[in-house]
């Protein structure tokens, strides 16, 4: 308190560039000084009982801990306490949004895009170099037996804490307010549907590896194809010989024959000769 009554006021400055270049480097060269004066050390392997002691010393700090919290009136939750609650958080979200300040977006370009996906690459790849080797184990009956019984007293347990529930009948009104909210729900996926996928094809690159696909299922085919032609060739399927089929079945035979033999044509020159001989029959 003495201390701060006895600096006076002082002015403000701004943070310039240079003051936060300055002060980069001080950071640096601190944390360069603190690395130079610390020696050598000989590093020493975790034995199991050193884990054993510090596994007692987390207990013990535990067990301290709880005994040092003193006993507490819990207080209920009012909705005055909720509604300030909510204010808090709503003042918290305005207040972030308004230091946050005007970026300019930039593209996604292919390059970007690239880096992104070889960055990925390297993590994934990285993680599993850091993976060591692990020792697989048989699961054992008793292995087994010991996971469902664990699965069973997990299941009453929980069951043991659900409050009774008061039953309500299904009326009319929820039948057709459930009816409503499905209809309302088609539609607005059906128009969301329509908007982003309707209309859109999907741009595939046609790759090597899916040219030899493409063509190993169009061979794939052609024989499927051809076998089943094998096996249907030389069978047939019987049908029943009624009247009207043979009718139509000689009707098609006679108009077979008169286009093969070209009777029709005959007869009609021969009907043609006996006009004309009708004609000079008449004149004469």
């Amino acid at each position: 308190v003495l201390y701060k009554e006895s600096v006076g006021t002082g002015t403000p400055t701004p943070v310039t560039p240079e003051m936060e270049r300055v002060k980069r480097n001080q950071e640096i060269c601190s944390s360069v000084l603190y690395k130079e004066n610390i020696g050598k050390a000989t590093p020493t392997p975790v034995t199991p009982e050193m884990e054993r002691v510090k596994r007692n010393q987390e207990i013990i700090s535990s067990v301290l801990y709880k005994e040092n919290v003193g006993k507490v009136t819990p207080t209920p939750i009012t909705p005055e306490m909720e509604r300030v609650k909510r204010n808090q958080e709503i003042i918290s979200s305005v207040l972030y949004k308004e230091n946050v300040g005007q970026a300019t977006p930039t593209a996604v370009t292919p390059e970007m895009e690239r880096v992104k996906r070889n960055q990925e690459q390297i993590s994934s790849v990285a993680y599993r170099e850091g993976l060591g080797k692990a020792t697989p184990s048989p699961v054992t009956p008793e292995m087994e037996r010991v996971k469902r019984n664990q699965e069973q007293i997990s299941s009453v347990l929980y069951k043991e804490h659900m409050a009774k529930g008061t039953p309500t009948p299904l009326t009319p009104e929820m039948e057709r307010a459930k009816r409503n909210q499905e209809n309302i729900s088609s539609v607005l996926y059906s128009d969301s549907f329509r908007k982003q996928v309707q209309g859109k094809a999907a741009y595939v690159l046609d790759t090597p590896e899916m040219r030899r696909v493409r063509e190993t299922q169009k061979h794939i085919s052609t024989v499927k194809y051809h076998e089943d032609f094998e096996k249907s060739k030389g069978s047939f399927t019987p049908v029943v010989t009624d009247p009207i089929t043979e009718r139509v079945k000689k009707n098609m035979q006679d108009f077979s024959d008169i286009s093969y033999r070209g009777i029709q044509r005959r007869v009609v020159e021969m009907e043609r000769k006996r006009v004309d001989q009708d004609q000079e029959n008449l004149t004469g």
